[in-house]
């Protein structure tokens, strides 16, 4: 199944990924981008970047002006707590009907979340949704990301 991609803006935001006709991901968005979700018609904007008064401090104020919903789940990227992980599949389980698009800095946090999510909570096939997060990075390359994912998918 190709994803639906919507509006051309999309596909400038940083690290882009359409992974199905409800759900798509990125790096670091820009006040610019907001308008592309609005128009896009994603109801929910999820950020997994780390708090940070320099990086588009506004961004989740110009989200919800917009009429979308926002969470901000602040990942470290040195240390990614499972706490997180299980907020995060609490909340795409509570808006499954929703269009949802996920967003950190360069889309590695949210691409190894949205892979777990994929896997253990809908039953995608493990190749399938690895290939999806395959694009943007592999976690294996970093020892707490390999450790974060090994956790979370226990043998």
């Amino acid at each position: 199944m190709t994803p639906e991609i919507t509006p051309d803006a999309l596909l400038r935001i940083r690290a882009f990924r359409a992974i199905d006709e409800r759900l798509a991901t990125s790096g670091q968005i820009t006040y610019d981008d907001i308008a592309a979700l609005d128009t896009a018609g994603f109801d929910l904007v999820i950020n997994l970047a780390p708090a940070d008064p320099d990086r588009y401090p506004e961004s989740g104020w110009r989200i919800v002006q917009r009429g979308m919903a926002y969470v901000h789940i602040p990942v470290s990227w040195e240390q990614p707590d499972p706490k997180h992980l299980d907020l995060f599949f609490d909340i795409l389980a509570q808006n499954r009907r929703r269009k949802v698009f996920v967003h950190c800095i360069a889309n590695k946090r949210v691409s190894t979340f949205v892979y777990l999510y994929r896997t253990l909570r809908e039953g995608v096939a493990d190749d399938v949704a690895k290939a999806d997060m395959h694009a943007i990075w592999d976690p294996e390359s970093l020892p707490q990301w390999k450790s974060f994912v090994a956790h979370a998918r226990p043998a």
